[in-house]
């Protein structure tokens, strides 16, 4: 079965797994970086019930250092040898803004899911990549780049409206391009200040009415601990409140650091879901 035919109707929440190769992500117990503490993360989240796996190799958390090209290569493509190795079957994702990373992992890999912060603004021959081979893309919102985007939190017409609004120009732009099979991601923490994220969180149901699936990145972010005065480590009761109200208002895929958590979650709320009133 094809990716896209895996993922064209996502009739059931699916829960994305993180691996970071990387050594500054925020939350550290995310970070991997040889190949026995990659294999240990994949088999760990794929016993736990992650249907996606994330791979990343450029820390993404506001003010992280810049990562070369090369050396985001050679990161994205150890640990996806890895998974080749011990999880083959499972639906692979590579978390990159770049065209050179994203074409060697489909090289790698056959069929991945580009998951790109930057929507295909920070690299302009992504789109032409990720149109050429046909894989699922992930467009984020975010505003300027890893480095500035906490100074680029004003929005005039408020965030849910201009964020609504860049989706409807930008998956009108990407389908143009020929990207046939888009999901988006209002893109929690990125260029938002804490009020912005949850007014944007409060409205995620009108997203996920536009008729494309939506993933949500809540895992442990600022948005939770800071609010709740925690450290990272401590945020995952916040982190599955937050899920809970993203399934409930139509998520359909959560990115997270806690797998087994996410899918409790999801499983309950499935449930939860069959009992209401019609």
């Amino acid at each position: 079965m094809r990716l896209r035919d895996r993922l064209s109707v996502v009739s059931h929440p699916q829960v994305m797994a993180i691996v970071n190769i990387t050594p500054d992500s925020f939350f550290d117990a995310s970070r991997t970086w040889d190949e026995q503490s990659i294999a240990a993360r994949v088999k760990r989240v794929v016993a736990e019930g992650a249907t996606i796996i994330d791979i990343g190799g450029y820390s993404s958390r506001a003010g992280a250092d810049d990562v070369t090209l090369n050396e985001e290569l050679s990161r994205v493509e150890r640990a996806l040898a890895v998974v080749k190795d011990v999880a083959a079957d499972v639906i692979v994702s590579v978390d990159t803004f770049r065209s050179r990373v994203a074409q060697r992992a489909i090289e790698m890999m056959g069929e991945v899911i580009i998951n790109d912060i930057s929507a295909g603004e920070a690299d302009a021959a992504m789109v032409d990549v990720v149109a050429h081979y046909g894989v699922p893309y992930v467009a984020m919102h975010m505003r300027g780049t890893p480095q500035t985007m906490q100074h680029s939190t004003a929005y005039e017409r408020g965030v849910v409206e201009e964020v609504a609004a860049y989706f409807d120009s930008r998956t009108e732009w990407l389908m143009s391009r020929g990207v046939k099979d888009i999901i988006i991601d209002p893109g929690f923490g990125f260029a938002k200040s804490i009020e912005q994220n949850y007014e944007l969180l409060a409205a995620l149901g009108s997203l996920c009415q536009k008729g494309f699936p939506v993933l949500v990145g809540l895992s442990r972010k600022s948005m939770v601990y800071n609010l709740l005065d925690v450290t990272p480590a401590e945020a995952l009761n916040g982190t599955t409140a937050l899920h809970w109200e993203a399934l409930r208002q139509g998520a359909s895929i959560l990115r997270v650091h806690d797998v087994r958590e996410a899918v409790e979650v999801v499983k309950l709320h499935e449930e939860y879901k069959k009992r209401l009133p019609r």
